[in-house]
């Protein structure tokens, strides 16, 4: 590594910042807090009427899959929705605002494939 006229401050010096700084991601809400909550409170009695009649709880847990499963579709509907009416006004859209409309896909994008 060449050294020569560069002095300790510049060895020491802090590297500049990218002007590419990533932008933090959107959160997307994919159930209402409320939703959440009484999903959690079906699953949680299901697990408890499992000892006195195994098969009706399995039936419940089903159909609570099922409504869970239709929530969200829905869900993901309204977002996708949304998402194209930000980007879909003919040739006049600005490029900052199709970034924007990106950045938000991306967003969605990740949202539907995460497994956590």
């Amino acid at each position: 590594m060449r050294t020569e006229g560069l002095s300790t401050e510049d060895l020491a010096a802090p590297a500049p910042e990218s002007p590419e700084t990533p932008e933090p991601a959107e959160e997307v809400e994919l159930f209402e807090h409320e939703k959440v909550e009484a999903f959690l409170d079906r699953w949680r009695a299901l697990q408890t009427a499992f000892v006195d009649d195994p098969r009706e709880a399995v039936h419940d847990a089903d159909q609570l899959v099922a409504e869970v499963i239709q929530t969200l579709a829905t869900t993901f509907a309204e977002h996708k929705r949304n998402l194209e009416t930000q980007w879909q006004q003919g040739e006049s859209v600005a490029t900052e605002d199709l970034r924007l409309a990106l950045r938000r896909y991306r967003t969605f994008f990740n949202e539907l494939l995460r497994t956590n």
